[in-house]
């Protein structure tokens, strides 16, 4: 159990989203980086789409209520427990009375970070998920945001211990982690012209979508070649990037129609919006390309003011994609568990 201390906003409670509600107006919501929440919940044997916490904005401060584990991942925070620091993407035991501080003098690398608890999150689940969805004002904790006095449960999952000051199976005062998924899964992998400066863009692969053929050539071109800056209008909603104005060949109507997560649209400005996992099921603006499964976890730690640019892939490469990080996912699972075993 946890009493959120921070006045700061647009924390919620998040999971691997709702699944297979789309047809029913409901979107997706769901952690924005998958990846780091996965992680988490591994390191603390939760199931992998067990909720958790993301934070977006700095300082956040948490009191335990009672000893638990939990485990940070994502963003750097410079994470502090009663002012002692903690790496990110580590796993570590708090005691009742310790206050967690994110938002520290460390560097912060990334958008947001997540916070775990053993037995995941323990709010209502709606439409088979906790996820909170801000708009409809559902799911997650009374479907907003988390505020100061907030209480928040551990689940039953994976229950902390009951006797206090005594230890779990496997895990230690100091805990451990695992190396971030960017240094395990970097951009330079797989693609052949990353930049090479201080400050590259992100690469982010794209699948053409449905209207892409019917915009012109130069817009096409501008498409691949430019970097894009995400604005400061951004959120879990949509990303908005400013760059090179995108035009169609002819402005025709387009009747609203399905989107997903990750679906790059073009408005009459021509600066492209990219639906994030807060996105509406359906839109009427036409879609120039998708971002693939396999980079949403990639886009969803960057920032605003940070840019990215687009390389064209296949149907094929974005399977591939996805199965090089659900191997990762795994690896690091197995790996976890073996980790546990030595400990005991």
């Amino acid at each position: 159990m946890i009493e959120i201390l921070s006045r700061s906003a647009l924390s919620t409670v998040q999971d691997h989203g709702r699944r297979g509600q789309r047809r029913f107006g409901v979107g997706t919501a769901g952690a924005m980086d998958q990846v780091a929440l996965v992680v988490g919940n591994h390191l603390l044997e939760n199931p992998a789409g067990a909720a958790g916490i993301e934070i977006p904005v700095f300082p956040f401060r948490v009191r335990f209520l009672q000893d638990l584990d939990f485990a940070l991942t994502g963003a750097d925070s410079g994470a502090q427990l009663d002012g002692k620091p903690i790496l990110p993407w580590w796993t570590r035991r708090a005691y009742a009375g310790q206050i967690l501080t994110l938002g520290g003098a460390g560097l912060r690398a990334g958008a947001r970070c997540y916070l775990l608890l053993a037995g995941g999150v323990d709010v209502p689940s709606v439409l088979g998920s906790r996820s909170t969805q801000l708009r409809g004002q559902f799911g997650g904790h009374h479907g907003r945001a988390l505020v100061q006095g907030d209480v928040l449960r551990s689940g039953t999952l994976n229950p902390p211990v009951t006797q206090p000051g005594t230890r779990r199976a496997g895990q230690t005062d100091t805990g451990f982690g695992v190396v971030p998924p960017e240094l395990s899964l970097p951009a330079k992998e797989f693609f052949d012209s990353v930049d090479s400066g201080p400050n590259p863009a992100t690469p982010m692969r794209v699948l053409p979508a449905a209207e892409y053929r019917d915009f012109d050539k130069a817009s096409v071109e501008a498409f691949w070649s430019a970097e894009w800056k995400i604005s400061a209008q951004s959120d879990r909603y949509g990303y908005r990037l400013a760059g090179p104005a995108l035009a169609r060949r002819q402005p025709t109507e387009t009747r609203s129609h399905g989107i997903i997560p990750g679906v790059i649209q073009v408005p009459h400005s021509g600066q492209p919006i990219i639906q994030m996992r807060d996105a509406q099921p359906t839109g009427g603006y036409p879609k120039i390309g998708t971002v693939i499964e396999a980079d949403l976890w990639r886009l969803g730690q960057a920032p605003a003011g940070s840019r990215i640019r687009f390389v064209p892939t296949s149907y094929e490469g974005a399977v591939a994609a996805l199965e090089t990080v659900e191997a990762y996912l795994d690896k690091v699972g197995r790996m976890i568990a073996l980790y546990r075993q030595l400990l005991v």
